[in-house]
């Protein structure tokens, strides 16, 4: 018997990042973690900066960062609509790690041509980064 699948989309403005059916979907929504499941109630929230852990229906499991957005779920569809979205192997952790340093920087400087606010988003996608690179590395 197959395992209840749902039918995923990761797009971003720039590309379609992943489509396809998956068993589950862990996403950071603006409430906090959420597990999509075949069968979930319908949703709409926005996204944080973090991961898309998808594991796929024919098995294996991606990594996707998101550094934002919007996520629908529908009875069979799933919709990861986000601001950027880069494969998990494909994030560069030294820039991650330069970004991480340019916002604690700019947020302990009060001269910083940054605001605090926008050093602080800056700060929270640099560490969803890193921490989707930590994960890929397990």
């Amino acid at each position: 018997m197959a395992a209840k699948t749902v039918q995923l989309d990761v797009v971003s403005a720039e590309e379609k990042i992943f489509s396809g059916a998956v068993e589950t979907v862990q996403v950071t929504g603006s409430e906090g973690e959420l597990g999509i499941y075949p069968g979930h109630a319908p949703l709409l929230t926005q996204l944080k900066p973090g991961m898309v852990r998808l594991v796929k229906a024919e098995g294996g499991e991606d990594i996707i960062y998101v550094a934002g957005g919007v996520l629908e779920v529908q009875p069979n569809n799933v919709t990861v609509l986000a601001d950027v979205a880069v494969r998990g192997d494909e994030l560069d952790e030294q820039q991650a790690v330069a970004a991480q340093q340019r916002a604690e920087q700019a947020i302990s400087d009060s001269s910083s041509d940054l605001s605090y606010a926008e050093a602080a988003a800056e700060l929270a996608r640099a560490m969803a980064q890193l921490q989707v690179i930590r994960k890929l590395r397990k």
